[in-house]
């Protein structure tokens, strides 16, 4: 039984392991946005937003996103990426501003705003979105199925917690920094694992499979002792129960009780 328990949560682990790749599954690409404060790299989820996912690295990858910056840092809710045009120091250049000023399609999904998520902002056409994007300092539930997710932050969780200490003020429904928060240069490349950055649910299922094989060879002979000791006993235990007759009284039908019926890119806090 000491082994067979540990079998049974080598399948309710890869269930749940199969259930959070298919809600937030990330390709190979990382992107990383580099500030004085520190590097954010976040990986996307193409399956969930394809035509966002296309367009955000398409800019990334023309470097449309270098000396912009992060215009609202809202602690425990939202730091948010200006729109790269108007939101840069340096000039675009006419490729890099054509896909600027382009709007993609609002690719709602069902995966929750939570902590790290990268979710687009726009205006109050569904259909906005520009390269204005939030990425989430915790949970917001409000937001869900209304933005569009299309990733996650894979490191630099301490930079971003460096960005929510900074002095802020309010504007309207924003929270500003005080300073400006410049992208310095960002860069992308291919990760050799998919997934988080940590160990992924996949490796995690192989070791811990291998490690009850393991257990269950050293202990091979203590196993099939305790199995043909609980079948003895449930043997024992059936005839008594026959003996005494209290199967008599399990198959008399019980009786059931009744029951008696008795603006701009406007990522918003919930108030």
């Amino acid at each position: 039984m000491a082994v067979a328990c540990p079998f049974v949560a080598v399948v309710i682990f890869s269930l749940a392991c199969r259930a959070v790749s298919e809600e937030l599954e990330l390709g190979s690409l990382r992107v990383v946005f580099q500030t004085k404060y520190g590097d954010i790299e976040f990986g996307f989820a193409k399956h969930v937003a394809p035509v966002t996912v296309d367009h955000i690295t398409k800019l990334v990858k023309l470097g449309a996103y270098n000396t912009n910056h992060f215009f609202r840092v809202d602690r425990g809710f939202v730091a948010q990426v200006a729109d790269v045009v108007g939101g840069r120091e340096a000039p675009l250049n006419a490729e890099q501003r054509k896909e600027g000023e382009k709007t993609v399609i609002g690719e709602f999904s069902n995966v929750k705003h939570t902590k790290g998520i990268l979710s687009m902002g726009r205006h109050s056409d569904p259909d906005s979105a520009g390269s204005s994007f939030s990425i989430l300092l915790g949970n917001a539930p409000h937001l869900d199925g209304q933005y569009a997710i299309f990733g996650k932050v894979t490191k630099g969780y301490e930079t971003l917690a460096e960005l929510e200490e900074l002095p802020t003020k309010r504007e309207g429904i924003f929270v500003m920094p005080l300073e400006r928060i410049t992208i310095l240069s960002t860069y992308y490349y291919d990760s050799p694992r998919r997934g988080s950055s940590e160990l992924g649910c996949e490796e995690e299922l192989v070791l811990l499979k291998k490690r009850l094989i393991e257990l269950a060879d050293q202990n091979q002979g203590t196993y099939k002792s305790l199995m043909l000791g609980m079948a003895l006993g449930c043997a024992i235990l059936l005839a008594v129960a026959w003996q005494r007759g209290w199967w008599r009284d399990l198959s008399k039908p019980k009786r059931v009780p009744k029951l008696r019926s008795s603006g701009h890119y406007d990522h918003q806090r919930s108030e």
